[in-house]
């Protein structure tokens, strides 16, 4: 079920406006810690303003008894001087000192521990939840404020504040027109690239934080594809009213809808006239019907065409004939109601939080060799270098689109083990699998681009002066390895803490720097499971076996060394409680070096059965 939210932002630009021309708040002056005092025993003076001087002379509270210092005020204390008093007065208001820094405070205050207000909600105190930055923005509309934009010869209104809209001043009208009709209006030049501008960051901050498709709705909302994302926030109304308030934090007034269709959603939002409506599936055709026809979003003159037909409202529409209707209004009259009520889809085409790195050649002919292929992929890689270095960003992949002349796309995909801006290494690791493109009849079209990428910074590399010689960067050795016999067949091994040696290692990055291996003696070939032997001869409890049988063939043992007990790891399993094994080093009459073990001491039944197994093969 498809759910789309429209969120409606009717004064962004005026508000836009007067949010950037907010004054930066005074700084703050916090009070001193009791216990912080100079070197005459006094709180240190304020930044910008002159000492206090609260110091009545010596104290005359004797030792032992009488009133505390902090109560001279008790003894008849003489006042502060006026001059000082006068100085105060004469500092700028942020510079005065505090109520509480002159020793009184008159204003009041709120609970240290009163509860936040949340962000769905009223407060507990039942008050309007009208944030600073909005009651800002309200003294400050003490003056009708319309923003105006030159169309043509003539100046035009594009966005009136509330003011203004209460005196008959609107968008559209003549700037002429609105200063003849107030006589003290303000008026100011229309950011339409500003409002664009912020829209956008909106949209990112809605895919990060809300739901992964979002889009603007150039000039003044949202479009915001819920789909499965409501259960997060607690439901749909608990979602209207976190945006809301997030909206109403950052001063902007802000009206939002839901429904099953981008269009209803448009429509209520702008023209329901409540904060928050939540139409149902199904109700779309009924809820806008009562709308005007400028909810549908369409042109000024089909708006006029309508009007001279007397048509009104949506739900006039209705009852025609689509072929009549779309003869008067035009198809775009037909389309906008159809997705209005869910009969047409309407697609949202999302913001993408980062653009993918890509080059694009159009060719004048099609072409058909591997030579010319090179040639246009070393031009996008020269193309696509330049971009990566204005982003500071290396490539990880790269897919390279070879479009032929009969419609049908061929591909082919690289990847590095480092984040590079090598355009000759790439190149080569590119001409490596064009011989994957079938050209047809023609290429006539090639895109490269980057759908991984990471941040590549310089790096400092030794001058030699010292003697050290330089490690070699292995990076295009195995890009062109993994380009040959593919990228799983390279890999590093690293150690891990762990006794049992199954355990002990595992497979990592080519690049990857290993973790430091122990010192004990190990297999070079390590089976992935221990296979068990059979025919075992071999005294207990500490000597290696005399003869066993593996894979069907007979081993007599010449030597053997060990052994090396490994204990099991009983806080990964409570059957390894108990566990051991003892390991052994043998080598057969043929020079086989075997490494086997056997479960169990050879004394206690709860450490192992006496089975052995084979674990690795030396040499």
């Amino acid at each position: 079920m498809t759910r789309v939210a429209s969120l409606y932002l009717p004064h962004l630009p005026i508000e836009r406006l007067r949010r950037a021309e907010l004054p930066p708040a005074p700084p703050e002056t916090r009070a001193p810690a009791r216990h912080q005092t100079d070197a005459s025993g006094l709180r240190p003076a304020l930044r910008g303003a002159p000492p206090i001087d609260d110091d009545p002379g010596p104290c005359s509270v004797p030792r032992g008894g009488g009133w505390r210092p902090g109560a001279r005020w008790a003894q008849g204390a003489v006042p502060a001087p006026a001059a000082k008093q006068a100085a105060i007065d004469a500092l700028p208001a942020h510079q005065r000192p505090t109520m509480r820094e002159m020793g009184r405070r008159s204003e009041p205050a709120d609970h240290p521990f009163r509860a936040m207000r949340p962000d769905d909600g009223p407060s507990r105190a039942g008050r309007s939840p009208v944030s600073a930055p909005q009651k800002h923005i309200t003294s400050l509309w003490q003056r009708p404020t319309v923003l105006i934009e030159r169309s043509g010869q003539r100046e035009v209104v594009t966005a009136a504040c509330p003011l203004a809209r209460e005196l008959g001043l609107h968008p559209a009208m003549a700037a002429a027109q609105a200063r003849a009709l107030v006589s003290d209006l303000e008026v100011r030049e229309a950011d339409r690239e500003g409002d664009q501008a912020w829209l956008d960051r909106l949209a990112l901050h809605a895919v990060r934080h809300w739901t992964p498709t979002a889009s603007v709705c150039a000039p003044d909302g949202l479009w915001l594809d819920l789909t499965g994302t409501t259960h997060l926030f607690g439901g749909e109304a608990r979602f209207c009213r976190r945006a809301l308030r997030f909206l109403e934090r950052l001063g902007f007034t802000a009206r939002i809808a839901i429904a099953a269709s981008p269009g209803a959603a448009h429509a209520l939002a702008r023209f329901a006239g409540a904060a928050i409506t939540i139409l149902p599936p199904g109700d779309e055709a009924q809820a806008i019907a009562n709308l005007p026809l400028a909810a549908l979003r369409l042109p000024d003159e089909v708006l006029n065409a309508a009007s001279r037909f007397g048509l009104e409202r949506i739900a006039d529409l209705y009852p025609m004939p689509r072929g009549p209707l779309a003869k008067r209004l035009g198809l775009k009259a037909v389309e906008r109601l159809d997705q209005a009520c869910g009969l047409v889809a309407e697609p949202i085409v999302p913001i993408v939080p980062f653009e993918t790195p890509r080059a694009e050649r159009r060719l004048l002919e099609p072409i058909t060799t591997a030579e010319a292929i090179n040639q246009v992929a070393g031009d996008l890689l020269g193309d696509l270098v330049r971009d990566l270095e204005g982003r500071r960003l290396g490539l990880r992949s790269a897919v390279l689109t070879c479009r032929r002349v009969d419609g049908i796309d061929q591909r082919i995909a690289i990847g590095t083990a480092r984040a590079t801006r090598d355009a000759k290494h790439l190149a080569r690791m590119l001409a490596m699998r064009v011989e994957r493109i079938d050209p047809g009849l023609g290429i006539e079209a090639m895109e490269l681009a980057a759908p991984r990428t990471e941040i590549l910074q310089p790096e400092m590399t030794r001058n030699g002066l010292a003697g050290e010689p330089q490690a070699p960067d292995i990076a295009p050795l195995v890009d062109q390895l993994a380009g040959r016999v593919g990228e799983d067949a390279l890999f590093r091994i690293t150690a891990i803490e762990s006794d049992v040696p199954e355990r002990a290692a595992r497979r990592t990055d080519p690049l990857a720097r290993p973790a430091r291996w122990p010192g004990w003696r190990r297999p070079i070939r390590l089976l992935p499971r221990p296979e068990q032997l059979s025919g075992v001869v071999a005294l207990l409890p500490d000597h290696p076996p005399r003869r066993f049988t593996w894979r069907g063939k007979s081993y007599r043992v010449a030597a053997g060394e060990g052994p090396e007990r490994i204990h099991g790891e009983w806080w990964r399993s409570e059957r390894e409680l108990s566990a051991v094994r003892d390991y052994f080093i043998v080598e057969t009459d043929g020079g086989e070096r075997f490494w086997v073990f056997r479960r169990g001491d050879g004394v206690d039944a709860p450490t192992g059965d006496l089975t052995w197994y084979l674990h690795g093969v030396f040499g």
